[in-house]
């Protein structure tokens, strides 16, 4: 009975990933701190050249501004690592509590924690100024596959 605790990981981590997506907008950003603290201005010379479109909107330092730009990069890799670190917690507790193959372990993983990325964005969509958007599951998804390959590379380098 005690190795089914194993299961509180990914379950904490869900659940903090559920309260970060319930916050609005406003309470997450960053860019004061960025503008103001820490004054990244002297950045723009460098960061000047990257432009492409995101969810129907400009990101660039004309559009957003550089503190704008870099919050955007910190936001989409906090999707990134939230979703790397989920499978890893899912594939432990995986393992510690139950007898299932290393593939199948991989597998199931992925699968839950692309599933949780799929429900927290439809969550996001009853937080004031959140919306859902299925770019962000995909870089979550791609967050979890890293992760995947990050253990394959493990167990490989282990032997």
């Amino acid at each position: 009975m005690r190795k089914y605790l194993y299961w509180l990981l990914p379950l904490f981590w869900m659940g903090v990933i559920f309260y970060s997506s319930a916050q609005p907008y406003g309470e997450q950003d960053i860019k004061p701190f960025l503008g103001n603290t820490l004054n990244v201005a002297f950045l723009k010379p460098y960061l000047d050249w990257i432009s492409f479109t995101y969810h129907h909107s400009e990101v660039s330092v004309e559009t957003l501004g550089v503190a704008g730009l870099i919050e955007f990069f910190v936001r989409k890799g906090a999707h990134f690592g939230v979703y790397f670190i989920l499978l890893c917690l899912f594939f432990i507790a995986f393992v510690k509590t139950s007898k299932c193959k290393f593939w199948t372990v991989i597998a199931l993983s992925y699968m839950l924690t692309v599933t949780y990325a799929v429900t927290d964005e439809f969550h996001q969509s009853f937080t004031a100024n959140r919306t859902p958007y299925a770019g962000d599951v995909v870089i979550d998804g791609i967050g979890a596959a890293f992760a995947a390959l990050f253990l394959i590379f493990l167990k490989r380098n282990k032997k």
